[in-house]
């Protein structure tokens, strides 16, 4: 039984058939001739009994003698390369687009054409440098829009942020700005890299963060940086104004700095003005990773046993595996003995799962992974992962 992929292949040389015969029908006087030259190409029906066959390669072979004996061909040669690249066949895509870019009697407008595919095809391919090269080609041509989307698409993959936000800029000119929240991230993939030098480098990453402020003031993540810059800085008061913004307009990903901002706090002699404002925060935002910073800010002011309670508190407000893990942790530091044998047995039953469900997911792709991404390892987009782990999307 043929797969139905190859089924699909099958259909688009038979509607070519259809379609040579209805430019070979003449409406006032019926066939244009009898002759042999009206006839479809032999090696047309080689193609055909090859992909019946099952025998790709060689249908290709037969579809690329039809093009060259009947120009008309050429919009079946465009849709067999394209069926192969969206079958992951992509070199035989490249082969199909190249033998078409290459063709000296071709009109301009299929050139381009066919030199779209074929960046599409390297593309496929992680031919990145190839495919960088064709999509060059296509500047001012009808596909120059489309062409600059995937020099972007390159851009990000090989993390090269300057040419992203050159490229950005100049879609979001041509597209009314709606390119300004990824503009926002690749100012603040530059700031993460200054902040990341030994020793870090403040002037950048807050030059860097005010161009991503400047492209989209609500984006919560310029902000989570600012305080981390200040805090690198060793200036804890202008830390917590920037994570307070946060607190304001995206109290949700105030978790991601939770650390920080008990850290900042703690620096200025202010930790219980620091915990009880996160205490507001967790309870509208309950998140496992407030819950851990709180719970070790307070063992570190109140001691290990006040910790264990109010950790027991906030488990029945808010139940979580992930925070039972964390709250067993506490007990072990408080009991011994036949108790503490224990408390180390149930850890470690709960530990495997606690480790399933403790995972960021894109819920775009679905891709898992242990820290918070901004920008998804698996599916490349941007801004699809929520500040929460698997248990409490789950649970919410």
């Amino acid at each position: 039984m043929i797969e139905f992929e190859t089924w699909w292949l099958l259909t688009l040389p038979l509607f070519f058939g259809l379609g040579w015969f209805a430019a070979k029908y003449d409406t006032g006087g019926g066939w244009r001739g009898l002759g042999r030259r009206n006839e479809l190409p032999d090696s047309y029906f080689r193609g055909l009994n090859f992909l019946l066959n099952e025998q790709a390669d060689k249908a290709i072979d037969a579809f690329i003698d039809v093009v060259r004996i009947e120009p008309e061909t050429i919009e079946l040669h465009f849709a067999l390369g394209n069926l192969f690249r969206r079958r992951g066949e992509t070199d035989r895509a490249i082969r199909v687009h190249q033998n078409l870019a290459e063709r000296s009697d071709l009109q301009p407008a299929e050139r381009e054409h066919a030199l779209y595919e074929l960046g599409q095809d390297f593309l496929k391919a992680g031919l990145l440098d190839r495919a960088e090269d064709a999509f060059n080609r296509l500047e001012g041509s009808r596909y120059a829009a489309a062409a600059l989307d995937h020099r972007l698409e390159i851009a990000q993959m090989v993390r090269d942020w300057p040419q992203a936000i050159e490229l950005a800029r100049k879609l979001s000119r041509e597209n009314d700005g709606s390119r300004r929240r990824e503009l926002a991230q690749f100012h603040c993939e530059l700031a993460e890299q200054a902040l990341a030098a030994q020793p870090p480098d403040l002037e950048t990453a807050r030059r860097e963060l005010d161009e991503a402020t400047r492209a989209d003031p609500r984006h919560p993540r310029p902000l989570l940086l600012a305080g981390k810059a200040a805090l690198a800085d060793d200036d804890a008061e202008a830390a917590i104004a920037a994570w307070r913004g946060v607190a304001r307009a995206s109290p949700e990903y105030l978790s991601l700095a939770a650390e920080g901002w008990l850290d900042a706090h703690q620096r200025i002699g202010r930790i219980d003005e620091g915990i009880e404002a996160l205490e507001v925060v967790q309870r509208e935002h309950p998140s496992i990773d407030t819950f851990a910073a709180l719970a070790q800010a307070r063992a570190a002011r109140d001691g290990i046993a006040a910790a264990r309670a109010w950790a027991e508190q906030a488990m029945q407000q808010a139940p979580s595996l992930l925070g039972l893990e964390k709250l067993l942790a506490m007990k072990l530091q408080l009991v011994d003995g036949a108790e503490r044998a224990e408390v180390e047995l149930t850890q470690q039953l709960i530990q495997a799962q606690a480790r399933r469900l403790s995972r960021y997911v894109c819920r775009n792709c679905g891709f898992k992974a242990r820290q918070f991404y901004w920008h998804c390892p698996g599916c490349n987009e941007w801004d699809t992962y929520a500040p929460k782990r698997s248990e409490e999307l789950e649970r919410g």
